[in-house]
């Protein structure tokens, strides 16, 4: 009796259960279960894939809301000559709100690169990378909510918590820096799913992404959090505390048996005492030349914030952080103002988002890093807005357009 009367008032787990009850013989079946199906996953043949894979890390480059894709990759030459006329078929039922006749793109667009790819006047500077992208004008989600439509693109999910991409890419490669993260992401967004946008859910802590500031703070504010060691504590005392600590962390493990969180957090303090030493030299870019700065876009107002994002997932992945999302803010929801807003959003990213591109293509890991560039959901080709909403909006009253995710845009590169 003794021997249950320690574990009165405390949980078991499941395999502390079958150890201690039934003389351990259910902790040996599960062992023996457990090493069957170890056994069989080695037996199964490998399978090769089409191409040998070449990218190692992933920059994510994240356009929270809706960028109209009609406006900006995918051109639509009968879009532009039925502008102004009711829709030829019946409306899908994915509106959300009252619309009007179609709307054509007030921008021009052309072909650029040896591809022939059409990209509008609003990307004047990504237009000469088309031929490194590979642009799908094809995509869709479930849901033209904000909230939802984000987690889906995130998660795969738009109803349930599931671990981000960047958790699953990092739960599955691991990563190249043991001093880093192998998930950051910058200025994340704090609305619409928030930090589910970069959890990980199920997976074990650690995968989670690593938050540097958040959409409110400038870029070259935005820091990892208690990074500097304002304590004034020798890391060599900080050192023997943490040794400690994990000690008494250990002792509880082996006594109350595997347990994900308690894992996760041990690894968690870990990172951060190593990341003490790497992480404020990297977010340091006086190192960089005059000329890198210049070519984000570091020397002007309106492509210094973004600008700084870029360059700054350029040197995580150099340092073998497996993925690193960067985020511009809650500004591409062109339901009104779409002829002043879209160029100013354009303009705001267009430079420092070709310079990432050319610069990854001359140095060594880029041509191991891929890049993605896209938003949550596009939007429809027939305008609404909020401040106009009569029941048939000519072309001329409106300057705006409603959401759709039956129709997205996104590019990949590398």
């Amino acid at each position: 009796m003794n021997h249950w009367n320690n574990y009165q008032g405390s949980t078991l787990s499941r395999r502390e259960m079958l150890r201690r009850s039934s003389a351990g013989f259910g902790s040996l079946a599960l062992a023996a279960l457990l090493g069957n199906e170890s056994q069989a996953a080695r037996k199964q043949p490998e399978q090769a894939p089409h191409f040998t894979p070449k990218a190692k890390r992933v920059i994510f480059l994240f356009m929270h809301g809706g960028p109209s894709h009609m406006d900006t990759f995918d051109y639509k030459p009968q879009l532009q000559k039925d502008s102004g006329k009711p829709l030829p078929f019946d409306k899908p039922e994915v509106f959300s709100a009252q619309t009007g006749n179609l709307l054509g793109s007030p921008w021009k667009f052309k072909q650029h690169g040896e591809s022939g790819a059409w990209v509008s006047e609003l990307f004047p500077h990504v237009a000469g990378c088309v031929d490194d992208l590979c642009i799908i004008n094809s995509m869709y989600g479930s849901n033209s909510r904000h909230g939802g439509a984000l987690l889906e693109l995130h998660t795969g999910s738009d109803t349930f918590v599931r671990p981000s991409m960047g958790s699953w890419i990092t739960y599955g490669l691991g990563s190249e820096n043991r001093d880093l993260p192998g998930f950051i992401t910058v200025c994340p967004t704090l609305t619409h799913g928030g930090v589910n946008a970069y959890s990980s859910s199920f997976l074990p802590a650690d995968f989670q992404g690593t938050p540097i500031g958040n959409a409110s703070i400038p870029a070259d504010r935005a820091l990892i959090p208690f990074i500097k060691n304002e304590s004034g504590i020798p890391l060599s005392v900080q050192r023997k505390e943490l040794n400690y600590l994990q000690q008494m962390n250990r002792e509880h493990q082996a006594e109350s048996g595997p347990d994900a969180a308690l894992e996760g957090r041990i690894n968690s303090f870990e990172l951060a005492y190593r990341m003490q030493t790497a992480a404020p030299e990297l977010q340091d870019i006086s190192d960089e030349s005059e000329v890198t700065q210049k070519m984000y876009g570091l020397d002007q107002d309106v492509t210094k914030n973004f600008g700084r994002q870029c360059l700054m997932a350029r040197r995580f992945a150099e340092r073998g952080v497996r993925f690193v999302q960067i985020t511009h803010s809650y500004k591409w929801d062109q339901h009104g103002g779409l002829k002043t807003a879209l160029p100013r959003n354009c303009k705001e990213v267009d430079q420092p988002i070709a310079a990432l591109l050319k610069d990854l293509k001359t140095r060594a890991a880029g041509r191991h890093t891929g890049a993605l560039g896209r938003g949550v959901r596009s939007n429809a080709c027939q305008p609404g807005s909020r401040r106009s909403r009569s029941q048939s909006p000519g072309i001329h009253d409106v300057d705006g357009r409603r959401r759709h995710q039956r129709g997205v845009a996104v590019w990949c590169h590398g």
